[in-house]
Formats: C-alpha cells, sequence, structure tokens
C-alpha cells in the first residue's frame, strides 16, 4: 500500500462520494461506539457495486484497509493495477480450489490492520444468489485469530437514486469471534457451515434493520 497515494485519493474524492454516496452511517442498535475499530479484525460485507469498497474505505477513513481483489480488475491495465495496489488491493486467484490466495490478507491482519472480503465473491446477477458466502472469510478470520466485523450496504449510488432523499446507508454490526462458535465435536466442514448460516442470518438481521431506518 502506498499510504500518500491512499490519502491523496482520500482526500480528493471527499467532495465527490459526499454528493455521490451522501452516504449515512447505523450501527447495530444505535451502538455508536461500533463506527471505531481498534486493532485487527476483517470487514465483511454484503456486494452490490464496485462502489462497495470505496464507500466502506470511507466509512472508516482513519483506517488503512486491505481487500481482496479479483484478478479481473488488474487485467484493466498496468494504469489499474499499480492503483488498486496503491490503495490496498490484495490480487486473488478465486478459482484457486484451496485458500492459499488468502495469505497475503492473514498476514495483514497479524499486523493489526482492517481486511475487507464480500463473501458473495462477485456482485449477485439477481436476489436469489444473495447471501450465497463463500467461506474463505471463515479461514481467515481463524487463521489470523481476528474477529469479523459484518457490514450491511443497500447499494444505492448516484444514478440509482430515485429521489432527492435517497442515500447510500451503512449498517455497522458488533464483532463477531469465530472462534466462540466451534464446537469441537464437530468437524472442519460441519463448523464452517455453521459459521456460516450463522453469519449470512446475522447479515440478514442487519439488512432489515437497515431497512427500518
Amino acid at each position: 500500500m502506498n499510504r500518500i497515494v491512499l490519502w491523496f485519493t482520500k482526500i480528493t474524492g471527499l467532495p465527490i462520494q459526499y454528493f455521490y454516496y451522501k452516504k449515512k452511517i447505523y450501527t447495530h442498535n444505535d451502538d455508536k461506539s461500533l463506527r471505531k475499530i481498534k486493532g485487527g479484525a476483517l470487514l465483511i460485507c454484503n456486494h452490490t457495486s464496485l462502489h462497495d469498497f470505496p464507500l466502506v474505505m470511507y466509512t472508516f477513513l482513519r483506517r488503512s484497509i486491505y481487500t481482496l481483489t479479483a484478478e479481473v480488475v488488474y487485467e484493466k491495465g498496468k494504469l489499474m493495477s499499480w492503483f488498486v495496489n496503491s490503495i490496498g488491493c490484495i490480487r486473488v486467484n478465486r478459482s484457486s480450489y484451496n485458500f492459499s490466495f488468502t495469505t497475503p490478507m492473514i498476514e495483514v491482519l497479524k499486523k493489526d490492520k482492517l481486511g475487507l472480503i464480500f463473501p458473495e465473491s462477485k456482485i449477485p446477477d439477481d436476489e436469489s444468489e444473495r447471501f450465497d458466502f463463500k467461506p474463505s472469510y471463515i479461514y481467515v478470520a481463524l487463521e489470523a485469530n481476528v474477529p469479523i466485523v459484518p457490514i450491511y450496504v443497500n447499494g444505492i449510488y448516484g444514478k440509482d437514486k430515485k429521489k432527492f432523499k435517497d442515500r447510500a446507508k451503512v449498517m455497522i454490526g458488533e464483532k463477531i469471534y469465530l472462534d466462540t462458535l466451534i464446537d469441537k465435536e464437530k468437524s472442519e466442514k460441519e463448523n464452517f457451515e455453521y459459521i456460516n448460516n450463522y453469519v449470512i442470518n446475522y447479515m440478514k438481521s442487519l439488512k432489515k434493520e437497515l431497512e427500518s431506518k
């Protein structure tokens, strides 16, 4: 990560994101302390648009966030490749048949940094694909020994706004320590399935809470 490029991007983008996103940040049960994350943690977020990462970045403006990014973004040219690396993106090959591609993220989290993963892996094509979480985030959080912080966004950006009052909204959840959800009597597969379902249900509750605002 090139901190000069990152902060230049954040500062110059502030007025643009203010009008384009008009973001409104909420926290679970109105707990304002959730807006400040200390130490290492893995943010997980539903995926609606390429704007999701910048939105999360500006939600936690004072923290540098590293995010797993599909190789297709890097294939858009050398300039794009250099830029996304500079602002904290970590290239991954999602076609890998194991979790080895997550190693750079684990190393970052062990240094008390913030990471970001979109468990849906790609932007869902329709509602039926939403919350189809891939389990890599579970492996990353457990290996790095950090909690996850679930975040739900409504995905309303720029031209998607139908009314002047429409805003990009963010709901920040409580930290979840995945190791507390492990049952030693169960297999790794069973534990991963249980944890994944637990997190998905929590994310759905955040969605419902945000929609009630």
